[in-house]
This record gives C-alpha cells, structure tokens and sequence, in this order.
C-alpha cells in the first residue's frame, strides 16, 4: 500500500532525494566514507556545504549583503538568540498570530522587554492581523506562516526597524522578497530536509552589531565568520538539504514548485468549502498553502475519519494537540497523488463509508 505522510515535520521529503542519499550513503563519492563518517573539516564536506550555500542564494535570490547560515537548535534556538544577538536596546515587538509566535515571545521575555502590536487572538488566530504597523523597538518579529493555525502573512509588515521572520514551515514554498526582511529563519524538517539544522539569513550589517557579552555559538559573527563551520556543524542534515535544494531545481525552481503547491491548496480548500461535513475556519485571505487544518466539529467523528484514513494510507494527519481536529500539510514534496488521495477519502467519509 503506497502511504502518503500529511505530518506537520518531520515531514516528508522528494522521494528522488531519499533515493540519492541511500545510494551515498555507503560510499560518498568515491571515498569509501559514509556521508554520516564525512570530516566537516574535509574537501568533500566543504564542497557540500558551498553547494548548500550557493543554491539558498540561487533559489531564493538573496543579496550578497546577507549570510547564509547553517546552525543548529531548530527555530527554537532562534527566539533565544534573536534579542541577544539584536536587541541592543532591550525591546523587541511582535505581531503575534498563534502557538508558535507565543513561544518566540516567551523566549525572547528574559532578554528584553517585549511588546505584542498587534495579535489575531481573539479570532482564535484564523487570520493575520490587518496592518499597517508601527514599531520603534530594536526590530519587529512575525512568524510567517502558522503552521498550527493554518495561516499565513500575504506581504511584509513595513515598520521602520529591522524585520525578522520565522518561515519554518514555508520556506522555499513560494518566492520572498528577501530584501523586505532583515533576518529569516527556518528550521529544515519541513520543506528543506531533516530535523537538526536551522537556515538563518541576515543582513550583514546586523551581524557586525553582535554584542561582545555573548557565549560562542549563541553569536551570529561568529558562525558567519566561520562560515557555519565554528564548531561541528549538521553535517548529514546539511547534506541532506543540498539534496532538497538540487531536487527543487531540477524540478524547475520556485516557479514550478509554487504552482503545484497553490493548485494542491486550491483543490483541497475548494473541497472543504464544498463539502458539508468538513470545514476549514481560517479568513480566506490568509489561508496558508502549507498547512491546512479542518474539522467535522465533532470530536469523535474526527476521531472516526483519522483512523479511517490510515486504514487508506494517509498518515499523520491528526491536528496539533493544542487545536485539535485535522491537518493536512502539504509541504514541496507531496506529491499530486497523495492530495488526490486524500480527497477521495474525505469524499468517501462524507458519503458514509467507514
């Protein structure tokens, strides 16, 4: 039975790359080296690296007066990281839209004073919140996309301070417009590859600014004068990464990626929106692509189709603990196939089959 995985991260990677790493693994290149055995220090792993490196830049387009980093902790270390790296005068605000951004407040709190301008709370964060923004504080935090809630910002929040974004579970979804944003990060085990490596993009110039009171790793100059190779770095999760990265090349770049990922969102919302068991509460404007969650509103029905899904081969497809019901996401490698699938399962469901 062929399964298709929904799971929020890890998440499921291009079945090409799984091949490729499998096929590497026992013997990198010639070396008679695993990939996992590979020295950080060696030619083999530095090529792998600036590959990494070359194609973030290419995909994404970002400017030469940005580093591309390579760190680990997830996008948790990051909210930790952030106020101490930036927040020089101790105020960091925050547009909060879910779970995820209430975290990055919590984190950054010990560090600085934070401030929420703005927040979609009291809709249950089915939408993002209308702007425009003002902001004085030594930058402004937005979580992209809400991988819980199942929203997401259409454009960048224009404040006058630096704006630093968490896009972990969109990256490379669809194109950014990096110069509207002075740090984004993301954690890999969604749409880049495996859990244990974090993607940081700054501007040079915050960089310079990193207080010299800070522990090694927990500072940005440091990884980027060492070009992510301070200290030992993910190098499998890098690795596999590069592997992501080529896969989304050869797959035609962001243009071809964006298109199947709004054709797969379409088609599914169109269904929930048609559908009279099934329903997705998020603002239309601000539906994600990435991660949509849905509900019949009864506790054991949903129950009812999860287990009904598995039995058909579509797995994780629970909502996160805290909201409940379904999510589907649908992250760059999901195939048409498992969306198709899934539709013809929530057809079925609706129609009485269990």
């Amino acid at each position: 039975m062929t399964v298709f995985n929904f799971s929020a991260g890890p998440a499921v990677l291009p079945e090409p790359v799984l091949r490729k790493a499998q096929s590497e693994l026992l013997n990198y290149r010639g070396s008679h080296q695993s990939v996992l055995e590979l020295s950080h220090r060696s030619a083999l792993f530095e090529a792998i690296l600036d590959d990494a490196t070359s194609l973030v830049r290419e995909l994404l387009e970002v400017p030469l007066d940005y580093d591309v980093l390579f760190l680990q902790g997830g996008a948790t270390l990051q909210f930790s990281m952030l106020p101490l790296n930036l927040a020089t005068t101790h105020r960091v605000d925050f547009i909060d839209t879910g779970g995820w951004s209430q975290k990055a407040i919590a984190d950054a709190a010990p560090y600085a004073s934070t401030r929420i301008i703005a927040s979609s709370r009291d809709d249950h964060y089915r939408s993002i919140p209308a702007g425009p923004f003002t902001s004085d504080a030594d930058y402004l935090h937005v979580t992209w996309n809400n991988t819980l809630e199942g929203t997401t910002f259409q454009e960048a929040p224009r404040v006058n301070v630096p704006l630093v974004a968490d896009f972990s579970s969109s990256i490379l979804s669809e194109p950014i417009d990096v110069n509207a944003f002075d740090v984004i990060y993301a954690g890999a085990q969604k749409n880049l590859g495996a859990a244990g490596m974090t993607l940081v993009i700054i501007k040079k110039s915050l960089v310079e600014q990193t207080p010299s009171a800070l522990g090694s790793y927990l500072r940005y100059d440091v990884h980027a004068k060492h070009h992510s190779l301070y200290n030992t770095p993910p190098t499998y999760s890098i690795y596999l990464t590069k592997l992501v990265l080529e896969w989304i090349k050869q797959e035609g770049g962001l243009q071809t990626i964006t298109a199947r990922n709004r054709a797969q969102a379409a088609s599914l919302y169109d269904a929930l929106d048609h559908s009279n068991l099934f329903s997705n509460q998020v603002a239309h404007t601000d539906r994600s692509l990435m991660n949509i969650p849905f509900s019949t509103g009864q506790q054991a029905l949903d129950d009812a189709f999860i287990a009904y899904a598995e039995r058909h081969g579509l797995v994780n497809l629970q909502g996160h603990r805290s909201v409940g019901g379904m999510r589907a996401s649908l992250y760059n490698a999901m195939p048409t196939t498992g969306v198709e699938a899934l539709l013809s399962v929530l057809r079925k469901f609706e129609q009485g089959e269990r």
